[in-house]
């Protein structure tokens, strides 16, 4: 009988794994899938937002939109390994400058010091099929009258002249919403000294962000920051 049980209870668990990893995948997939629709010109350099988009359009749970964006780089716009762990860290509200701490999923390292020191997080409330959530996300401000705007980035996609392109982007308080603060929360001091002593977040990116412009080399180098500065 217990032998029996414990088949049992081992299969529902493998079962119960392989579906987990199924969904995951088809996450992923699904935005392989739409590539192409949600970058028409195959161009995603700093298009977080573009995905941001895709994703709050849809017709999805809250669970879906939390998977949904644990899988593309707000800073890069590339896609992320389904497997991939995130960097723990903080960014400043707007308005109140005060330390919001959370998980941010990243291509690689630099986009964590970049997110850390060129976008704010702002709280936003929105209903999902199964109902209203509210939660974290980066913004950047409005770049459409830059002078300097990186051309390697499609313009359209965020702007429409200076304004921001809302049918392409989304926009909050007339900043640019590029992707999700996940368990986003107020830090306490033991969260910010651990982000500030982390070999990442603090020793590595205290030296990419003293590091000039022009100097920047890896990750998505002057490209994000030119658009967000």
């Amino acid at each position: 009988m217990k032998k029996t049980l414990y088949q049992f209870f081992l299969i529902f668990f493998v079962l119960f794994q392989f579906e987990t990893i199924a969904e995951e995948k088809n996450y992923y997939k699904e935005l392989i899938t739409d590539w192409s629709r949600i970058f028409p010109d195959q161009n995603r350099n700093a298009a977080g937002p573009k995905f941001f988009k895709y994703i709050i359009d849809k017709e999805i749970t809250y669970k879906d939109f939390v998977e949904f964006n644990k899988l593309y780089c707000a800073v890069s716009g590339s896609l992320i390994d389904p497997d991939s762990e995130p960097d723990f860290l903080f960014a400043n509200e707007s308005n109140t400058n005060k330390k919001i701490c959370g998980d941010y999923y990243k291509c690689c390292i630099p986009c964590s010091c970049d997110i850390m020191k060129y976008s704010e997080v702002e709280k936003m409330k929105y209903k999902f099929i199964d109902g209203l959530q509210e939660f974290y996300v980066f913004t950047i401000k409005n770049p459409c009258n830059k002078q300097d705007f990186p051309n390697r980035v499609n313009k359209n996609y965020f702007c429409d002249g200076v304004k921001i392109n809302n049918k392409q982007v989304y926009s909050l308080n007339g900043r640019i919403v590029i992707g999700l603060l996940h368990n986003g929360r107020s830090c306490s001091k033991d969260e910010i000294d651990f982000v500030k002593t982390h070999q990442v977040t603090g020793r590595f990116c205290e030296l990419r962000n003293n590091t000039p412009l022009e100097n920047l080399e890896r990750g998505m180098g002057d490209i994000f920051i030119k658009l967000a500065r």
